[in-house]
């Protein structure tokens, strides 16, 4: 189980450096084809009646293009991130990570997009290795 946490922490490791890099392509390449990103409403929102699903379900070109346009519209303030749990399957083949995140957005006007709080982090082995499948937005508790 050990050496699969330290798969679960460098791919979170990786998907950091996507965020402070701005590289969209990176982002994506940890994604799981049937990814899905469902978003509460805001930081408060804990009840999962109050959440969006923007996203959809994953698509490599569409999300790509997304983060790419959020990344070219908004600097990098900083982008703080911590590992609070990692746990896997009893059986090896899932995983997921809970992990609190300060990172700070400014767009070109000033508006600034603040993701502070908890989110979690669902993993599946595949064959070609640990893929993130479920996240979830910024929660604060």
């Amino acid at each position: 189980m050990k050496k699969i946490k330290e798969q679960i922490q460098e791919i979170i490791q990786l998907e950091t450096r996507a965020w402070n890099e701005k590289d969209a392509e990176t982002l994506v390449s940890i994604f799981h084809p049937d990814m899905v990103w469902p978003w509460p409403k805001d930081e408060y929102s804990h009840h999962p009646l109050d959440w969006v699903f923007p996203f959809g379900k994953y698509n490599r070109k569409r999300w790509k293009d997304n983060w790419q346009e959020f990344f070219n519209n908004r600097e990098l303030i900083h982008n703080h991130r911590r590992i609070l749990k990692i746990a896997v399957s009893e059986q090896g083949d899932g995983a997921f990570a809970v992990v609190e995140i300060d990172t700070l957005w400014r767009d070109k006007n000033g508006d600034e997009y603040h993701w502070k709080g908890i989110v979690s982090k669902g993993y599946t082995k595949t064959n070609e290795g640990w893929k993130l499948i479920m996240h979830t937005g910024v929660l604060k508790y």
